[in-house]
């Protein structure tokens, strides 16, 4: 079965970029919100393998949605990539609940590095 990555964040360039690239180097299915009021049903229907999201965004914010599925055992198990630029971003994030942190702007062969550790152990 192939795997799912769904990407959460605000900024449509950013989204449109990491479909593009995690398109072309992964196997997986990938999914995408831009308003995280969407996120987390969305969440729970698709039930994804993987998410990156931002941890700054309007009216949800990433940590609180991490939290949210967190607090939901049937979708809680999945790896959280949380992306930020902000300097408190790390903290924030695993606090939260985030299994990796990776401040923006970062590496590409990063991510997919940590997308394919994370396909290994799922």
């Amino acid at each position: 079965m192939r795997r799912k990555i769904f990407i959460c964040d605000d900024d449509k360039n950013i989204v449109e970029m990491l479909e593009m690239v995690l398109g072309e180097f992964t196997e997986a299915t990938i999914i995408s919100e831009t308003d995280s009021r969407n996120a987390f049903a969305r969440l729970a229907i698709e039930n994804p393998d993987i998410l990156l999201v931002d941890i700054s965004m309007p009216i949800v914010s990433g940590d609180q949605l991490i939290r949210q599925i967190r607090d939901d055992p049937s979708i809680s198990p999945m790896f959280i990539i949380c992306m930020s630029a902000n300097l408190m971003g790390e903290q924030i994030a695993i606090n939260a609940g985030a299994d990796v942190y990776l401040a923006k702007p970062f590496d590409m062969s990063q991510l997919l590095s940590l997308i394919a550790g994370a396909a290994q152990t799922g």
